[in-house]
């Protein structure tokens, strides 16, 4: 119960209905502060702190404190933050039901109920991550990928229906539906909720790192781990240090012809080269009043990209059209409205900032960003010099746009993919796509022969707009057809590329790309045969698609030429801004919404049809390849967690600046010749049925294999190879990382990474941390670690130590004979503890570095301290007999 010792309890009469909240006015009131000066975001917080004060996880003093931020008090504080809900995807999520089968086999192991096993606070599940872009190029490709995904997926959604009869509080939204983030922003997402008669903002954590796409909406929230968001789930706080915020002022308007996508790929650019990592966006200055809210999605949807843990929108008159506009009941927008003004939570004058950045609107040009990281934007006019200059082909000439029969070369475009949450929630964007398609025929050109096209809209909205505006045939007949709803190409999940399309490319060393409207092209991610990719708007995605080559001058060069022989440029097929408004104003009303959302949980027939098991402990089968019961809650088949000093150690790595996630446990396809795809064929799998290792993630066996084991991966202890390859010490033999780790851990021999900046950044997967600490890993040396990646390393145990500043991972010129100790552990390991990394070098010498250890809360010294967040929640649940914890 909250003990409201501040008096803050009022009540908020909207319509006919009255419910009581907690009033940041009456706290200002009672502590003589002016809460307006506070970021909005902060002000979120502080209700939830003010709501939850019950004296143990949130107390008086919390509270206080954050009403006088940015008092010292304040600052770096660690607070309990309590989301009102969960949201995850498939590939996170169903890894996270299977960790909680087995901790309900290990409850019912002590011979106490499983069921106390359990969601304490709503969860949803949207299967959105499986289905692939298997075929494209035909109207019948979204019926037969969906196929596909069932087929493939049996076992997995036959677990899914499980967890739908055994869990309370989990609703599930089943394949075909779109991308969460996308039905989060158009659906879900309430802005103020109501329980127990007491309203309050919308909050949530999200096991998907652009979970902020929602910040957008005002929604308080961010992406974190599925072992972080297990605690959430199971009724515990979330624990964080009162976040720095960051304002940025938006001044200007964009000029015509350019997009949202240009916007945030010019943001991404200037505020990761500000640096705002894990820190709080928060947008504010007139130039709020020019976007709509499908452009502060598109803005929030990038945090990650852009290094934040937020980029926040206050709640405003466009939040509330916006509600209507997508259809939510009236009494909801009402309620929304309401709150926000009487609550101090309504846009009127921006806030103080302590650090604060002016971005023009104005200034924005058409733009990519490639092709390697999606902070480095390019305009569309430099292009092709941007593609020469990253590959070392200055020598590469454009090609004649006009063939459509001839030898690839290279910069041709493999994969032109309409994709993503990020893009496909602005229809303004998909409008724009679609009148482009529709001018590209009516003179004449498609797509070339060898791009793989395909359009996966984050919602059925989307393709129902486009119908009645009469757009989708256009789509498909320029070459792109709606293959699925999904994350699709923007997961990993691109597809098969043709069989002659792949034997060129490697018969030639070609440099193939991509241009995709996604929010991610990491080296690896997109097909094995795509060395680089281009972030694009969905318009300029389709005139790729049209040129076949980045090489092609899109700003001023002919695209081709139509029936009369006259040339057609981009600006002769760009439609202009009034046109794509009156479209989008003629075709997306509220009943397009609400006649979509009306059976968002129909999963069709084949859905129904699944088994689902009737126990509350799952029935696993033994000989299952796709669900395995983890072995994260028994020591004995997990390797040891850091939870005191480390002795001994060898470098199974040593990489470079901006290692990724996808780097460290890639999500697409998994070739045969690598360990984990010698592990099924092994196993009686055939190469054609492997699936990816998104849909594998249940299979730790599968997984592990697949750590470090990115086929763009550059390990310096392996000088001139890419993939995932080690050198075994001390004998020095080259062979892949899983069989060094076989090696080390039957030797008993601890294990380190060593990394440079930004260590773990892009998506969320767990299974970058879980696949690190099986690999017997106990600590990552870095010199600086992306936020959710830091949080998941200890949520599985294992150490991130960060190099002190000034001093570098090469200056520590490692060459793999080094043994490494991690010195001052043994008594506790706690925000603040001093550790001392000592190298060991082959020639006696020994060099000693005082290292920062990012254990930056007590909540996460507790979860190191019991070998990972899995282990400790077990040890809330049955005391401290619990097997598995350690120290």
């Amino acid at each position: 119960m909250t003990r409201d010792s501040f008096g803050a309890r009022r009540l908020l009469t909207v319509g006919e209905a009255t419910r009581a909240y907690y009033s940041l006015p009456a706290l200002a009131g009672r502590l003589g502060v002016a809460l307006d000066r506070l970021p909005f975001s902060l002000r979120v917080l502080l209700e939830n702190l003010l709501r939850h004060e019950d004296d143990r996880s949130v107390t008086a003093a919390d509270v206080e404190a954050l009403a006088r931020w940015p008092d010292p008090a304040a600052l770096d504080r660690e607070v309990a933050f309590h989301p009102t809900r969960v949201l995850m995807p498939d590939s996170s999520g169903i890894p996270l039901l299977i960790d909680l089968a087995a901790m309900r086999d290990a409850v019912a192991a002590q011979g106490l109920d499983p069921r106390r096993v359990n969601p304490c606070i709503p969860t949803d599940l949207v299967i959105d991550h499986s289905v692939r872009a298997d075929v494209t190029g035909s109207a019948d490709a979204i019926v037969q990928n969906m196929k596909l995904e069932m087929r493939r997926n049996r076992e997995r959604y036959a677990m899914v229906r499980w967890a739908m009869g055994q869990f309370d509080n989990l609703r599930v939204i089943p394949p075909g539906n779109g991308i969460l983030h996308q039905l989060n922003l158009e659906c879900l997402a309430s802005v103020v909720a109501t329980r127990d008669s007491v309203a309050f903002p919308d909050s949530l954590v999200g096991m998907d790192s652009h979970t902020p796409m929602i910040n957008g909406l005002g929604v308080f929230g961010w992406g974190v781990g599925g072992i972080e968001a297990a605690t959430a789930m199971l009724g515990q706080p979330v624990s964080l240090l009162v976040p720095r915020v960051v304002g940025c002022r938006l001044i200007g308007a964009r000029r015509p012809g350019v997009v949202c996508t240009d916007i945030v790929l010019s943001l991404t650019q200037v505020l990761r080269r500000y640096g705002v990592l894990a820190a709080i966006v928060e947008f504010c200055g007139p130039g709020l009043d020019s976007l709509s809210l499908p452009d502060r999605a598109t803005i929030a949807n990038m945090a990650a990209e852009y290094g934040a843990t937020m980029g926040f929108f206050p709640w405003d008159a466009e939040t509330i059209r916006y509600l209507a506009r997508s259809g939510r009941p009236a009494e909801q927008v009402a309620l929304a409205e309401a709150y926000a003004k009487t609550n101090l939570l309504w846009r009127s004058a921006d806030p103080s900032f302590p650090e604060m950045l002016d971005f023009d609107l104005g200034s924005v040009e058409p733009s990519l960003a490639g092709p390697t990281r999606p902070e480095s934007r390019v305009a569309l006019s430099g292009v092709a010099a941007n593609f020469r200059a990253a590959y070392g082909l200055e020598s590469a000439l454009a090609p004649d746009v006009t063939e459509t029969e001839r030898q690839l070369q290279h910069g041709d475009i493999a994969i032109a993919a309409i994709s993503s949450c990020t893009n496909t929630s602005n229809p303004f964007q998909i409008i724009a796509a679609g009148l482009l398609a529709r001018n590209a025929a009516m003179r004449g050109l498609r797509a070339k022969p060898w791009v793989k096209t395909s359009f996966s809209p984050g919602s059925r909205v989307v393709t129902a707009m486009l119908e009645r505006a009469g757009l989708r045939e256009v789509l498909d007949s320029v070459g792109f057809h709606v293959v699925g709803y999904g994350c699709m190409t923007c997961g990993g999940g691109a597809g098969p590329l043709p069989d002659a399309i792949t034997q060129q490319i490697a018969a030639e060393a070609l440099i193939a790309v991509g241009v995709i409207s996604t929010n991610r092209n990491f080296e690896g991610r997109l097909h094995p045969s795509v060395r680089g990719a281009y972030l694009a708007s969905p318009p300029l995605v389709v005139a790729y698609a049209l040129a076949g080559s980045v090489l092609h001058d899109m700003a001023d060069g002919v695209l081709g030429v139509d029936a009369a022989s006259v040339p057609v440029r981009l600006r002769d097929l760009w439609p202009p801004d009034e046109e794509v408004n009156a479209v989008m104003a003629r075709a997306l009303t509220p009943d397009l919404f609400r006649s979509v959302y009306g059976d968002l949980a129909d999963g069709g027939p084949e859905w129904v049809a699944l088994p689902a098991a009737d126990s509350p402990v799952f029935p696993w089968d033994p000989v299952s390849l796709y669900l395995k019961r983890p072995p994260f809650l028994d020591p004995a088949e997990t390797p040891p967690a850091a939870t005191g000093d480390i002795r001994g150690a060898r470098a199974l790595l040593v990489l470079g600046d901006d290692v990724t996630t996808d780097h460290i446990s890639p999500g697409g396809a998994i070739p045969a010749d690598a360990p984990a795809g010698e592990y099924l064929i092994g196993h009686g799998v055939p190469p054609a049925e492997f699936g990816s290792y998104v849909t594998r993630r249940a299979n730790h066996e599968v997984m592990v294999r697949g750590t470090f084991a990115n086929i763009r991966l550059r390990n310096k202890l392996v000088p001139g190879t890419e993939g995932g390859f080690t050198r075994h010490m001390p004998e020095g033999v080259v062979m892949t990382v899983h069989d060094a780790s076989t090696r080390y851990l039957a030797d008993g021999v601890p294990l380190v990474v060593v990394a440079g900046r930004n260590y773990g950044c892009g998506s969320s997967r767990d299974w970058a941390a879980k696949g690190t600490r099986l690999l017997g890993i106990q600590a990552v040396v870095a010199e600086s670690f992306e936020r959710i990646h830091r949080s998941n390393l200890i949520g599985m145990g294992v150490l991130p130590l960060q190099l002190p500043d000034g001093c570098t991972a090469d200056e520590l010129e490692l060459d793999g004979s080094e043994t490494f100790d991690v010195l001052g552990l043994d008594a506790g390991i706690g925000p603040g503890t001093k550790a001392m990394l000592r190298v060991h070098r082959a020639n006696g010498e020994m060099t000693d570095i005082a290292m920062i250890c990012r254990v930056d809360t007590s909540v996460e010294a507790d979860w190191l301290r019991h070998g990972g967040i899995l282990p400790n929640a077990l040890h809330g649940l049955l005391g401290a007999t619990v097997t598995g914890e350690t120290g």
